[in-house]
């Protein structure tokens, strides 16, 4: 019986032929199915049509933008989306990680980057369908507002909490200032986004703490942060 396991399809989303075709040619090299649409306003049809695990998005496109095709696709799909785009300003960037992106990478790049990327947002969707795997090592009870960390007790106040609950919904996922104030107050209109900073550096003080030596939330300059466990050292 024939038991190998068909390739996943990859959508990219990508209106420059020679760029399509060289990450086309990466994908297949690294035993994923590409499909290649051109068009932004081509892109949902061909979710539905191929299924893909992943799609590939290029910000630029015409029809559509690549900021209004993710728009559309999070009303009815998690589908991974990792933003490709030569538009480098920080507000591009935000948008597009608030729009619920998982990653982004910028032009020009390596293919071999944009792979390894892949199989990154790949692997932490799998984790999180999976359950907690053996990089859970944060638990929390929303109910009674327990953190465990590293099988150790760990007191936050109420922001902090808000605040780690958030990053630990989506491991990976780059969350901007502006969402994680959005989670952590009602009302931030006269609150700093920079106050985001400092409660971030009093709680990887408190998480070192209990697990000294992994960093769990990490910064991504010019973002906001992201919580990704780093493997045990030795």
């Amino acid at each position: 019986m024939n038991t190998t396991q068909e390739p996943a399809t990859i959508l990219v989303v990508e209106d420059e032929p020679k760029l399509a075709r060289l990450l086309a040619d990466y994908l297949r090299a690294a035993a994923y199915e590409p499909v290649i649409v051109e068009r932004g306003d081509q892109a949902l049809a061909a979710v539905a049509e191929h299924r893909p695990a992943l799609m590939l998005l290029d910000l630029n496109l015409p029809g559509m933008d690549g900021i209004e095709v993710c728009r559309a696709l999070r009303r009815h799909s998690d589908l991974p989306v990792v933003m490709v785009t030569a538009r480098v300003e920080e507000i591009d960037r935000l948008l597009g990680l608030e729009l619920g992106a998982d990653d982004y990478i910028c032009k020009p790049f390596s293919p071999r980057e944009v792979i390894a990327r892949v199989r990154a947002v790949l692997r932490r969707g799998e984790a999180r369908r999976g359950g907690p795997g053996p990089e859970a090592v944060v638990e929390i009870d929303a109910e009674s507002r327990r953190v465990v960390v590293g099988g150790r007790p760990v007191s936050l106040t109420a922001v902090e909490f808000g605040l780690l609950a958030a990053l630990v919904e989506r491991p990976g996922r780059v969350f901007s200032r502006a969402e994680l104030l959005d989670r952590i107050y009602d009302d931030w209109r006269d609150v700093s986004d920079r106050a985001v900073d400092s409660h971030v550096k009093n709680l990887r003080r408190k998480l070192d703490d209990a697990l000294p030596g992994r960093t769990l939330i990490h910064s991504v300059y010019g973002v906001g942060y992201r919580y990704e466990p780093e493997p045990a050292s030795g």
